[in-house]
This record gives structure tokens, sequence and C-alpha cells, in this order.
């Protein structure tokens, strides 16, 4: 599915986003999501994403992604409200085990719907 990627990158940005068709792609750039102004600022690049599509497909890719804070939990459930208020679709791929363990006990497992690879994530959207 390399066919269609285009590459876009902002900087001093803790995301790489790609243009795979018609979906945006996001890998997080840093192993640790914990800092209080990078959640804020990667949850404020996300939403100018979702602000500046008509019908948004996003894949958010967490394959660089070791450790995850609450506070960035809570930035994905905000990103997730977004994309649904513009009925768009959100798909989230390559959660580490010990990440998704965290997605499993707070029930977000049941709101995101999350794919082990991004293959099978990229062919999930309609």
């Amino acid at each position: 599915m390399t066919a269609g990627r285009i590459k876009m990158s902002t900087t001093d940005s803790h995301l790489k986003v790609d243009q795979i068709n018609d979906i945006t792609r996001i890998e997080f750039l840093d192993r640790n999501i914990l800092d209080e102004a990078n959640i804020q600022q990667i949850g404020e690049q996300v939403t100018s994403i979702i602000d500046s599509s008509d019908k948004v497909k996003m894949l958010i890719d967490f394959s660089n992604v070791d450790h995850l804070s609450s506070a960035a939990l809570g930035a994905l459930i905000t990103i997730n409200n977004k994309v649904k208020e513009k009925e768009g679709q959100l798909r989230l791929s390559n959660i580490a085990g010990q990440i998704y363990e965290v997605f499993v006990i707070t029930r977000l497992n049941k709101l995101f719907e999350i794919y082990p690879t991004e293959e099978e994530a990229l062919k999930s959207f309609d």
C-alpha cells in the first residue's frame, strides 16, 4: 500500500504524518509519551489534521511507543471524539502488549478499533 504515500512533516514535531491514499497515518516519534507539554502539542497537531479534513480516515501507529501516560490516553479519547464528530474513522495499530493491557484495564479497547498490524488496520477502512 505504499503507492499512495505522501510524507508530511512539521518542524519540532513528535509525529510523523503520511498520507496513504485517503488515509492519514500518524506515527509517534517518541518512545515515551509522558510529558504533559508534548501530549498537548501532539493533541493540537492531530486536531488540526482532523479540522482540515472533510472526511477523516486516520490511523495512529504505536510501533515506536513503549510508555503512555494517562494524559496521553485522555488525548486519544479527545481525538476519537473529534473524529466521530466529523463522522470519520479512527484506527490504532501496533500497540505493545503492556500498553494494550492498559487499554483493556481501562476498557478503552472497547472504544477504539485496535489492530495488531498497520496492514490490517489499513484494510479495515471503508
